[in-house]
């Protein structure tokens, strides 16, 4: 990063750094992401994480039955009896 560009944040007692906006917006960074680190010679190199497997969409999905799959063309009026 050219040094006109570069962006500088303190660093908290508890060795916390704020990510400037404009970067974090580059990144696709919001609250709750990760981030890597790496030493690098004389500097360190943060990197965003990625999630491995994108949420879906709605839930659908998220939780696992131990019971088998329900048919597509499952009809529950035949379980009525006349």
């Amino acid at each position: 990063m050219p040094a006109e560009d570069a962006a500088t944040s303190s660093i908290t007692s508890k060795g916390q750094v704020t990510i400037p906006k404009a970067l974090r917006q580059q990144l696709g960074l919001a609250r709750g992401g990760r981030v890597s680190f790496q030493l690098l010679g004389d500097h360190i190199e943060v990197r965003s994480c990625k999630p491995e497997q994108p949420l879906p969409a709605g839930g659908f999905g998220l939780l696992r039955s131990p019971r088998p799959p329900v048919p597509a063309d499952f009809d529950p009026a035949s379980l009525l009896t006349p």
